[in-house]
């Protein structure tokens, strides 16, 4: 029905202005605005103003196909969030929205698929500190090579505080990632993990976790009262992975744009550039004020994050580990080692220690040469 006829059924009081609302699909109060514009000017009241005239909010034509050319030049194939993130850095002013939609009306972006149902998602944590994630991801960072990236994240706020390229995910890479926090925040509550290998022993494939039978990682982490949480499913660790997600999308394009091939030059992009930019964008802030970290107070954090072995020493005074034969110095406190139970540090760099209980007896290098005694291992 048109408007036309609505009006004169209402004038005659066969219908009311509710009823004759209804039939023309608006609401009641659309119509009496109606009613009014027809009654001031006639039909050509009735005309939407915002077709016929030009917005005063609409962007320059100049900006918009600015906007195209920046995008073509040098961002082609990012995502729209991606691209807006560097729009803004560079000086861009307009809204997410807008970039959007002026992408996609020239083609550039398309539009993406609607999203599934809704579900639920984990609360995070109030505090930070009180539960990270660590996870690994295995791509192709920069063309032709595939690394690890080993990320370190709060639970709370997403923050990253731990992100570096690897060739293998592994104890040495998750003990990088712990130290990191270690030192630069103090020791957090608990740590939610999938179950690979180096952080879990599962005595069936797919099955439970063993929580008896530690990991070298495990035994670390219970010596400095860390909780481990095993995930049992990549939904569980919906975080980490949507963060990965984000990463593999973002870094393989910026990664190029610089001409970074290494993983020396691009450990110190994510370090300088990267890893600050993505906290400044996707860092929430806490549900509580205040923190759950404790400050790190206790003496070398590389003797507890470190593979240790035990062993006896042999009638020669020597250890045996791995084909190489660690030989034991003299010193004042024993004229002799043989037959004793001691224990052999492997640090992240390959180098060797020999332990009696608490006291180190000596340094090795990677190939079991005997150096002289460390006070502490460097990072």
């Amino acid at each position: 029905m048109r408007f036309e006829e609505a009006y004169g059924v209402w004038t005659e009081r066969r219908l009311t202005q509710e009823e004759a609302a209804r039939m023309l699909g608006v609401c009641d109060r659309t119509f009496r605005r109606y009613i009014n514009r027809y009654e001031e000017r006639g039909l050509d009241g009735l005309l939407d103003k915002r077709l016929t005239q030009a917005s005063s909010r609409r962007a320059p034509v100049d900006e918009v196909m600015a906007l195209a050319r920046q995008y073509e030049g040098r961002y082609r194939g990012w995502n729209v969030r991606h691209f807006y993130s560097w729009y803004r850095r560079d000086g861009g002013q307009r809204s997410y929205t807008w970039v959007k939609n002026t992408l996609q009306s020239r083609g550039l972006v398309s539009k993406t698929a609607r999203r599934g149902a809704h579900r639920k998602r984990r609360d995070p944590s109030p505090l930070p500190g009180m539960m990270l994630h660590q996870d690994g991801s295995t791509h192709e960072w920069v063309p032709g090579k595939k690394w690890d990236l080993i990320v370190t994240m709060d639970d709370a706020t997403g923050e990253h505080y731990s992100m570096f390229f690897a060739q293998e995910e592994g104890t040495s890479s998750s003990f990088q990632g712990v130290r990191a926090v270690i030192l630069h925040k103090g020791l957090f509550s608990s740590l939610y993990t999938d179950r690979g290998s180096h952080y879990w022993y599962t005595p069936e494939t797919g099955g439970r976790v063993s929580k008896g039978h530690l990991t070298q990682f495990g035994r670390a982490m219970r010596q400095l009262g860390i909780e481990m949480i095993p995930a049992y499913s990549p939904e569980a660790r919906g975080r980490s992975e949507r963060a990965f997600g984000t990463h593999q999308g973002r870094l393989p394009k910026e990664l190029p744009l610089y001409g970074i091939t290494t993983m020396e030059a691009a450990n110190r992009y994510l370090s300088e550039v990267y890893c600050p930019a993505h906290n400044a964008e996707f860092m929430q802030p806490a549900y509580e004020a205040g923190s759950a970290f404790v400050p790190w107070g206790g003496s070398n954090l590389d003797d507890i994050l470190c593979e240790q072995h035990r062993r006896t020493v042999t009638g020669d005074n020597c250890v045996s580990f791995e084909g190489k034969m660690l030989q034991i110095p003299a010193d004042k406190y024993r004229c002799h080692y043989v037959r004793v139970k001691v224990r052999v540090h492997r640090y992240r760099d390959g180098s060797l220690a020999v332990f009696h209980g608490p006291r180190k007896l000596a340094d090795y290098n990677a190939q079991g040469k005997l150096e002289m005694s460390k006070k502490g291992k460097a990072a």
